[in-house]
């Protein structure tokens, strides 16, 4: 994590009241975290910085895209993101940022990095399961989605519920067997 000085914010010289600041996130910041799972990005962050006499208020929102991977076809794609985070900033003896809502400062400290907190924002606004949309509206021709159409289980044949596995009544004839 290296050359991220653009992120701080050096509250002691701020008036108390809302402050706003803008960022435009691309892939190039990932790559300051070592994180190559986007091959792009563009996301634009809008912090809205409320000092207070004795805490700090910060509500971030995320809008834009990141362009990953299918889970099931591996094609490409223009991920949406749409994220927000509050976090509530207090001062005390030393710092502390065991709540993940509550982050506490030192009394001394007169500025505040939040690229850890914008990557862990983008990061947790992409779903666990990433899925192209034209393989959800059925609009994509794949041989991948080919070959899996092929072999997943035929839902329209009729089950017989009191046929069984002939190797299953073979391991039950080992209980009656004794």
């Amino acid at each position: 994590m290296k050359d991220l000085k653009e992120f701080n914010i050096p509250f002691v010289g701020l008036k108390d009241g809302s402050h706003l600041f803008e960022y435009q996130i691309s892939k190039k910041f990932f790559e300051r975290f070592n994180f190559e799972d986007y091959n792009d990005c563009n996301v634009n962050i809008t912090l809205d910085f409320l000092k207070k006499s004795n805490m700090l208020e910060l509500s971030f929102e995320a809008n834009g895209h990141v362009n990953i991977p299918c889970d099931v076809t591996s094609e490409l794609f223009d991920q949406k993101i749409d994220g927000n985070l509050h976090l509530l900033v207090r001062f005390g003896h030393e710092y502390n940022d065991d709540n993940e809502e509550i982050l506490i400062l030192p009394h001394d400290e007169y500025q505040i990095n939040v690229a850890q907190y914008i990557y862990e924002m983008i990061i947790l606004a992409v779903p666990t399961k990433r899925v192209h949309p034209k393989v959800i509206d059925g609009s994509m021709k794949s041989e991948t989605l080919d070959k899996l159409d092929e072999l997943s289980i035929q839902q329209d044949k009729p089950v017989d519920e009191k046929s069984t596995d002939p190797r299953w009544d073979k391991l039950k004839n080992l209980l009656t067997d004794k």
